[in-house]
């Protein structure tokens, strides 16, 4: 699992600067789901091989009036330091320390979280006194840098996953099971995760256990349906009390993003009362990065009218446009209709994740493709594709050899995974083509 760093500090004191730093650009936030995040941002960082995920949180302001920093910590701060494996604490090292510091330090000290603290705006003051007085924090070192300029910022990400004691790669690398289907139910809160899961599973044939830990301490709970092995990883929260097995709609950005990246195929919930919000349209844009066959499922489709469900069906097909590949399912945990042919999609989508495809097969399709219609020129240049291969799986990867390849357009590649799809029969799994194009050996010889 991806560890987890999250931002904290009092307004103003650069933590969306580092942000931004840490993951190269905005664009890189992968959750910006209003209400439930309130400010709270997640995104993508790596550090040479080692990816990681951060999450900035809105400024932390004590309302004098409530006298009780908790109550504010709660609104977005403290759901983002419960789902942190380590908190950065951020503070302005040319303001100084303030009261607001202050309180969150021993807020964070109750917490027993691991931390850093890090005095950010510090370009210039590195040998600084003026630094000396935020060791009243009770924090331990002070770590300066500037996420302006990006000074000291590899070093301070490169101590804290060397905190974390992160496990290597040879402890990492464990024989997957190819007959083993590690599923992921993803979706918004109240969607009917918690029901679908309780519904299959049943109380007598649930195994499971809640491992207490950080949240790289995925909760698994194994299930067989029709000879199929599966291993159900948890973003609904499942909790053991007594003989009876409660799963508790508590939603986590950083548990789905998590369980999304360590599953083979995901199942994602849509809600047909409520229809395709913004946070769906992210949940199923982060599955299609990281790769991972989906399959798609409308819940309480006995609780909505024909015209509602026409209105469904067009927003599906308007904001999730790029999951076409996904088979879509309408379907009532509740009443339990429609769940059967749910599992037929997986398998088949974890089939088609790891395809094997020939390089005689696919360069065979690619020269028939060409033949059928050729890619348009691009000024002096008319791209020739010669041959493909498989460069990889889960997903599949498919990469195509020739000459002037920079210029073939994406609406042509487009018809070229259409293609490939229906030869392999690729469903509910994303597909890349990837091209590469031959170097002019005569480049350098021009006159």
């Amino acid at each position: 699992m991806k560890p987890v760093l999250a931002l904290v500090g009092r307004p103003n004191v650069g933590k969306s600067t580092l942000f931004n730093r840490l993951t190269k650009s905005r664009d890189a936030i992968v959750a910006d789901f209003a209400g439930l995040t309130r400010d709270r941002h997640y995104g993508n960082g790596r550090i040479g091989q080692q990816e990681f995920i951060v999450i900035d949180t809105g400024g932390f302001e004590p309302d004098a009036s409530q006298g009780s920093i908790y109550r504010e910590m709660a609104k977005q701060t403290r759901q983002a330091v419960a789902e942190a494996d380590l908190v950065f604490f951020v503070v302005d090292a040319r303001q100084g320390l303030s009261v607001q510091d202050h309180d969150i330090a021993r807020y964070l000290r109750r917490l027993g979280k691991p931390c850093l603290l890090v005095a950010n705006k510090a370009e210039g003051l590195k040998d600084s006194a003026h630094l000396a007085e935020f060791f009243e924090l009770g924090l331990g070192q002070v770590l300066p840098v500037s996420a302006a300029h990006g000074e000291g910022v590899r070093s301070l990400v490169e101590l804290a996953l060397k905190s974390l004691a992160l496990p290597t790669e040879e402890q990492q690398e464990q024989t997957p099971d190819p007959d083993l289907i590690r599923l992921a139910v993803a979706g918004r809160p109240n969607v009917g995760k918690s029901t679908l899961i309780n519904t299959w599973l049943g109380e007598e044939r649930l195994v499971a256990f809640d491992q207490p830990g950080t949240t790289r301490d995925a909760i698994t709970v194994p299930f067989e349906h029709k000879g199929q092995r599966f291993e159900l990883i948890d973003t609904a929260g499942l909790r053991r009390k007594g003989r009876v097995f409660e799963a508790i709609e508590k939603f986590s950005v950083v548990k789905t993003l998590q369980a999304i990246e360590s599953a083979n195929v995901v199942l994602l919930l849509l809600d047909a009362t409520q229809g395709v919000s913004d946070q769906d349209a992210h949940i199923a844009g982060y599955i299609l990065e990281s790769g991972r066959a989906v399959v798609l499922a409308v819940n309480k489709w006995d609780a909505v009218d024909s015209y509602q469900r026409e209105m469904l069906q067009r927003s599906i097909e308007t904001r999730l446009p790029f999951l076409k590949f996904a088979n879509l399912h309408f379907i009532s945990a509740r009443k339990r209709q429609g769940l059967g042919p749910l599992w037929s999609s997986m398998v088949q989508a974890h089939k088609a994740a790891g395809c094997k495809m020939s390089t005689p097969v696919l360069t065979r399709l690619l020269q028939e493709a060409v033949q059928f219609q050729a890619p348009r020129r691009s000024g002096m240049f008319r791209p020739k594709l010669r041959y493909a291969h498989q460069g990889g799986s889960n997903p599949p990867v498919i990469v195509i050899h020739g000459n002037s390849l920079d210029h073939v357009s994406d609406a042509y590649k487009r018809f070229l995974e259409t293609r490939f799809r229906k030869a392999f029969n690729l469903v509910g799994t994303p597909l890349r083509i990837e091209m590469r194009t031959a170097q002019n050996p005569y480049a350098d010889k021009q006159d």
